[in-house]
């Protein structure tokens, strides 16, 4: 539907997810809080026509959403539940108890999982999300805490990772640039100057061994260590007989599974595709939705066969599975509508376009060695206020190519330029309560999803001010020792972070 919007490509493109992320975190209602932005959205695209208004919230929510990736949470949800019934996740708990026997263990156990699984965000939150739940309530580690670990790494780890449909992302945004560039080759140099994704997984190790928190996640932590009857998932429920591989095997066959649907889509295995065995070109051409669909499926149709083979479930309990499996995703599948929907009217006001007006090549000159921490800025608050990473990066990443960097004979400054853009993106998403990554861990965690954003904003907010020191530090330093910046940034900023945490871990024990 085109609409002569008075407020396309203005400021006022940026006004409805503003109103939603305002209001999220004002009123902690999430649902309604996104309707209400989506409506803002509607009357400025439709003039404030109240008919218009009402029919292009639901042309855009049909437009915009994600059946595949539906399809794929509602799958997963299917499997935990059916794990859960087969007694595999309480026989992971078990056998958790005995050999994770501390919080510390279990945090980095969850961290472990978190870096393995770094295939494809939403794929990482819902997994380790249902395999570390109950040994995380075991442990007294409130859910606020899970969340945050598993959203730490997802996005940024996920950034970082070569083989992953994040990887395939910014490759095909590079490559729609239409410069002269290898997008894969540029994705890679960046990974040392990805100052906000590596500082992230520093940060988790850190809190992790160190046992350090504050604000509003230690106040969390200090709540579920207090109470007496703590909540433990899937323990009580599920086949007494089941396994521990019962839990594994079904876990890796999706990862597999995954893996090959994406590689599937990409060409990699079509004789006559160019693509054909380029396990490379393979994933960065991959169709990321479809190829977890068909991982998925793969993945609930050997489990079915495997328990019913080990008869840990009938087929009665299988099918009761199904629609608990679906009501488990339901409230996911609610906020991800609604923020699909709400992004549909942030495109359709021309964000886009308002932007490439701020970042013009002109202004980029004006500033010099300032470029990357500004458009670590800009990503950041471009990717907070639309939730997506995904279509800030796709957004920032042509403009960035095209800037004389390469004429001018400063390559080093074009990939910290891209590290910053895509830095500034993962932690915008990190931060935005309407971001789809954000809205997976809640749900993986099984944590309430406004508590997660609120305890999560302080940790992620220390790690991007140092990141946009860093920022700052590298453009200094990229005309001196060019290719090496990163050799001295990265450990300069990681032992900065450091030092905070240690601080604050002095000030909260004077407090104690």
């Amino acid at each position: 539907m085109e609409q002569a919007s008075h407020m396309f490509a203005t400021f006022w493109a940026l006004v409805p997810p503003l109103v939603a992320i305002a209001l999220a975190l004002i009123t902690k209602e999430v649902y309604l809080s996104l309707f209400l932005g989506i409506i803002c959205g509607a009357l400025f695209y439709t003039n404030f026509n109240p008919i218009m208004t009402v029919t292009s919230i639901f042309e855009t929510m049909v437009d915009n959403v994600n059946l595949m990736i539906i399809i794929f949470l509602i799958m997963l949800g299917m499997m935990v539940a059916l794990m859960n019934a087969a007694g595999g996740s309480a026989a992971y708990g078990r056998w958790a108890a005995k050999h994770i026997k501390s919080r510390t263990g279990t945090l980095l156990a969850t961290f472990a999982l978190g870096v393995l699984i770094f295939v494809d965000d939403y794929f990482n939150c819902l997994t380790v999300g249902s395999v570390m739940r109950p040994v995380a309530d075991k442990h007294r580690i409130s859910r606020e805490k899970l969340a945050y670990i598993i959203d730490a790494t997802a996005a940024p780890v996920c950034i970082i990772a070569p083989v992953s449909s994040w990887a395939a992302a910014v490759t095909s945004s590079l490559g729609d640039s239409g410069a002269d560039i290898d997008g894969f080759a540029m994705f890679i140099q960046a990974i040392p100057y990805n100052l906000y994704a590596l500082l992230t997984l520093i940060m988790v190790i850190t809190i992790s061994i160190g046992n350090l928190d504050f604000g509003a996640m230690r106040r969390a932590e200090e709540l579920i260590q207090a109470k007496i009857d703590v909540r433990e998932s899937a323990e009580e429920e599920g086949n007494p007989n089941g396994k521990v591989i019962d839990l594994i095997l079904p876990v890796v066959v999706l990862i597999l599974g995954c893996v090959c649907g994406l590689l599937y889509t990409g060409g990699f295995f079509t004789p006559d595709h160019a693509n054909f065995l380029n396990f490379i070109t393979g994933f960065s051409d991959c169709n990321s939705s479809l190829g977890l669909v068909i991982g998925a499926f793969v993945a609930l149709l050997f489990t079915f066969v495997y328990y019913m083979c080990r008869r840990v479930i009938t087929f009665k309990g299988f099918t009761d599975c199904l629609p608990q499996g679906f009501k488990a995703m339901v409230p996911a599948v609610l906020i991800l509508t609604l923020a699909w929907t709400l992004q549909g009217f942030v495109n359709a006001l021309g964000a886009t376009e308002f932007i490439k007006t701020i970042l013009t090549a002109e202004n980029i000159n004006t500033f010099g060695i300032v470029i990357p921490a500004i458009l670590f800025l800009m990503a950041f608050g471009i990717s907070f206020a639309t939730g997506t990473s995904w279509g800030t990066m796709a957004i920032l990443l042509p403009i960035v190519v095209a800037l004389p960097f390469i004429e001018l004979g400063n390559s080093t400054l074009l990939v910290i330029s891209i590290a910053a853009s895509m830095a500034g993106a993962v932690c915008g998403d990190h931060c935005s309560p309407i971001s789809d990554t954000t809205i997976m861990s809640s749900a993986g965690a099984g944590c309430d999803h406004i508590k997660h954003v609120n305890t999560q904003m302080p940790y992620a907010m220390l790690v991007a001010g140092v990141s946009f020191v860093g920022y700052l530090l590298c453009g200094v330093l990229q005309s001196v020792l060019g290719n090496w910046t990163a050799v001295i940034v990265l450990p300069v900023s990681a032992a900065a972070l450091i030092g905070i945490l240690i601080g604050i871990r002095a000030v909260n024990n004077k407090k104690a």
